[in-house]
């Protein structure tokens, strides 16, 4: 009985394992007014600001409260995905070296409020 047990809690544990390890995109692509748009987890729009340089955010401080960065805490580059260290030690995902970002004023999924702000510093990212 406890060797069934045990190779049930090995087998759990080794699933649980593989499962972990698999990677995922951090976020998907949906249909807005302007076309394929990439958006996080809960289909809000992603973004790109101009200001940035390839792998690195110079969105901090008051912007960042008004464009979050698109968060990437354990994760780990793949593909087109790049993982970029924020000035405030936070990490946070690129899309083919752009840091990736949602706006405050979108309040739900498929709006695209941001696009064209900030003299058209800000754009929706696009596959």
């Amino acid at each position: 009985m406890q060797s069934t047990i045990l190779k049930i809690v090995l087998v759990s544990l080794s699933l649980t394992g593989c499962a972990m390890t698999v990677a995922s995109e951090p976020a998907s692509v949906a249909s807005t007014s302007k076309g394929k748009t990439l958006v996080d987890a809960h289909g809000m729009t992603l973004y790109t600001f101009d200001k940035d340089n390839a792998g690195k955010s110079a969105c901090n401080g008051p912007c960042a409260t008004n464009w979050p960065p698109l968060a990437a805490s354990n994760a780990a580059p793949s593909g087109d995905w790049t993982v970029v260290a924020r000035d405030d030690g936070n990490k946070q995902f690129a899309y083919k070296g752009r840091p990736l970002y949602t706006f405050a004023k979108d309040t739900a999924p498929g709006d695209i409020k941001g696009d064209g702000f900030l003299n058209n510093a800000w754009h929706i990212a696009q596959p």
